[in-house]
């Protein structure tokens, strides 16, 4: 782990290597943010859930040897918005079709989709971030 930043103003961000125990640990770092900021319940599941999608792929698909991947956290009155940046800009996340048979997984961002009020992708200076909307109210 590289940094990490709790603020007040109810702001989480870290960096960790793009690797499989990155991506774990990102997502246990999120839910124990989650839980101080009394995030509980079914939003903070779907919330761990799509830490969990989104850090999963930045490592596996968004990874560039010696480059890290970024989370970041924002709480709002009703929602947490989970971003996830990572240095391959060109590998764009693309989701499978419901009916559709991927080899290899592919429904990740099915769920995220399914969890998340909101999701897409934004350019960076390098590398791209796939953020998503999380409500905390049902």
């Amino acid at each position: 782990m590289k940094s990490e930043t709790t603020t007040p103003t109810g702001e989480f961000t870290l960096r960790l290597s793009a690797t499989r125990r990155g991506a774990r640990l990102a997502r246990l770092l999120a839910v124990q943010q989650l839980r101080d900021w009394g995030v509980t319940g079914s939003a903070a599941e779907a919330a761990e859930l799509v830490v969990a999608e989104l850090a999963s792929n930045a490592a596996l698909h968004g990874r560039v040897p010696g480059r890290d991947f970024e989370v970041r956290m924002e709480r709002g009155d009703d929602h947490v918005r989970i971003e996830l940046s990572d240095a391959r800009g060109e590998r764009r996340p693309l989701p499978s079709e419901p009916s559709g048979q991927p080899d290899e997984g592919g429904y990740g961002l099915l769920l995220v989709a399914a969890l998340a009020t909101a999701w897409g992708v934004r350019n960076r200076c390098v590398g791209k971030t796939v953020w998503a909307t999380v409500l905390l109210t049902s």
